[in-house]
């Protein structure tokens, strides 16, 4: 049976991400399919990713790191990429975390955001891929905070810097072993989200196991099908704040 589409009655969106290059995993290809819609998508990132390349310092990595998801990002038409600086493979979930995000939804105004998988560990099953410490703290504070960003007496302080609530109506999980909703993509999306994790040389170039892109992210799109009736597919769980 195939996946309920995810809603389309919605103008703005809001990707949240620990690191560069988290997006560029199969959730890019939706994202050129919105923006091609004419919808506006931006980008924030939680860190910069400095501690992701062996061979180089945090110092050099950062930067670089930066500067090829800005790149990747303007690959499927978005051009709004914020950074909350914070330090990479040390992201804790708190208090801070999430009214650094509900700041930055309330200035944003989105009325979907979308966010990875935030569980222990990759896959349908029990055990797998053990999923990343930054990603579990970043997507649980983030479908959080979508729920704090509407509610003016969480982070009263927001108020004062002219921040008033603002309702995010959807938080979208992208790469969870229980999607409840699809996004059919096409050829066009698919290439775009390919080109967009390509922008990331230096940090594929850098990686102990060589990945194929064009097959990684076909196959993904894919799997996805099914689940859509269609060829490629986005599949993300759904979430109503």
């Amino acid at each position: 049976m195939a996946l309920t589409p995810l809603p389309e009655d919605w103008t703005r969106a809001l990707c949240v991400a620990a690191h560069p290059d988290d997006l560029e995993y199969g959730t890019a290809s939706a994202v050129h399919r919105w923006t091609s819609q004419g919808r506006h998508v931006s980008y924030l990132l939680v860190t910069r990713g400095e501690a992701g390349i062996d061979g180089l310092t945090p110092d050099e990595c950062g930067p670089l790191r930066a500067a090829e998801e800005v790149e990747g990002a303007s690959r499927v038409g978005v051009t709004q990429v914020d950074f909350l600086d914070e330090v990479d493979g040390a992201v804790v979930y708190s208090l801070d975390l999430r009214r650094q995000l509900a700041r930055v939804m309330r200035r944003v105004k989105p009325d979907l955001v979308v966010t990875g998988h935030f569980g222990l560990a990759w896959g349908p099953g029990p055990g797998g891929p053990a999923n990343q410490a930054d990603h579990r703290a970043v997507g649980l504070a983030t479908l959080d905070a979508a729920r704090d960003a509407g509610n003016r007496w969480i982070f009263p302080d927001l108020l004062d810097e002219g921040l008033e609530p603002h309702h995010v109506r959807w938080v979208a999980v992208v790469g969870t072993p229980t999607p409840s909703h699809s996004v059919v993509i096409d050829e066009a999306d698919l290439e775009a989200g390919i080109a967009s994790l390509e922008a990331h040389g230096r940090y594929l170039a850098g990686l102990s196991t060589p990945t194929d892109v064009r097959a990684f992210l076909t196959r993904t799109a894919e799997d996805g099908g099914p689940a859509a009736d269609s060829r490629y597919a986005v599949l993300v769980e759904l979430f109503d704040t």
